[in-house]
């Protein structure tokens, strides 16, 4: 066609080059500035920080509640990790086959997802009150006395985990997802071998669906490390005997509360190392039981 203009292909820089510049200017240099404030005596009040060494390299050094809250957050992810794992794979492979009224099923499943962080913790406050609270009187009817849930520290962590339990929405959909696209021709296959319904979960789905499953743990060890401060922070603010005080309340507590805008810096790359760490022991011990083969 006559005066048309030859036109380049669009490539794959151009479609990546907005979220660049994103990450660029939301990640790379905050995390940048961060490394730098984490070796000053920035107060988050004052404009001109001073370099101070390893002053605060050194004050971590001798932080016992720096202890108290790494052992808290790692008891955390041991626990509340596989509790939302299994609770995501679990649901979605429940509600996958079509079945009456499933839909309203999938919808109260994901529904606790699009609720804030906040309104959550809030509603558990009522949830857990030792008094009143409708989890005490459903232990009541068993002849159970209760729980002062958040006044323990047993207990506390396992109410952390229990709100934490409830928003799995995007696990519980990546997995019905995948779920569905599974070749049904496999499972009739099994069928007609003998293979029963815990025997196609065991041989079939598990190993199918291991990819996702791996997937959905490192990203749930990222989340339950780093985005647990709102529970925390509202249902026991790091208490009781900082059986609650998570690397995200504890940075929150030296930079915000105490003004050690540095120190809490430096906690924070702490945070981002423990995070590395656990994820490439997990995608090593993977690698090891050859899971995703």
């Amino acid at each position: 066609m006559t005066g048309r203009r030859n036109r380049r292909p669009i490539t794959g820089w151009a479609f990546l080059a907005p979220y660049a510049v994103a990450v660029a200017l939301l990640v790379a240099l905050p995390a940048l500035l961060n490394a730098g404030y984490a070796f000053t005596d920035h107060t988050g009040l004052t404009r001109d920080p001073r370099f101070v060494g390893l002053a605060n390299v050194r004050r971590l050094l001798d932080d016992p509640f720096l202890l108290d809250s790494l052992r808290a957050s790692l008891l955390h992810v041991a626990l509340a990790v596989p509790v939302r794992l299994v609770a995501a794979a679990g649901l979605a492979l429940l509600l996958a086959a079509p079945r009456p009224g499933g839909r309203w099923f999938r919808v109260a499943v994901y529904l606790p997802t699009v609720v804030p962080d906040v309104a959550l913790a809030v509603l558990f406050l009522w949830v857990l009150n030792p008094l009143y609270g409708p989890l005490n009187q459903l232990l009541g009817l068993f002849g159970h006395p209760g729980f002062t849930w958040l006044a323990e520290p047993g207990t506390a962590r396992l109410a952390v985990v229990l709100m934490l339990a409830f928003p799995i929405g995007e696990g519980f959909i990546v997995v019905l997802a995948a779920r569905r696209l599974l070749d049904g021709r496999l499972y009739e296959a099994a069928a007609l071998e003998g293979c029963g319904p815990f025997g196609q979960l065991r041989r079939l789905t598990l190993p199918m669906l291991a990819p996702v499953l791996v997937l959905l743990a490192v990203r749930d060890t990222i989340l339950t490390l780093q985005v647990n401060f709102v529970p925390a922070y509202v249902l026991t603010d790091g208490r009781p005997a900082n059986a609650t005080l998570y690397l995200p309340v504890y940075i929150f507590d030296q930079a915000f509360e105490f003004s050690g805008f540095a120190y809490g810096a430096l906690i924070s790359m702490v945070l981002m190392a423990v995070t590395g760490v656990i994820i490439t022991a997990l995608l090593l011990m993977v690698r090891r039981w050859r899971v995703l083969r």
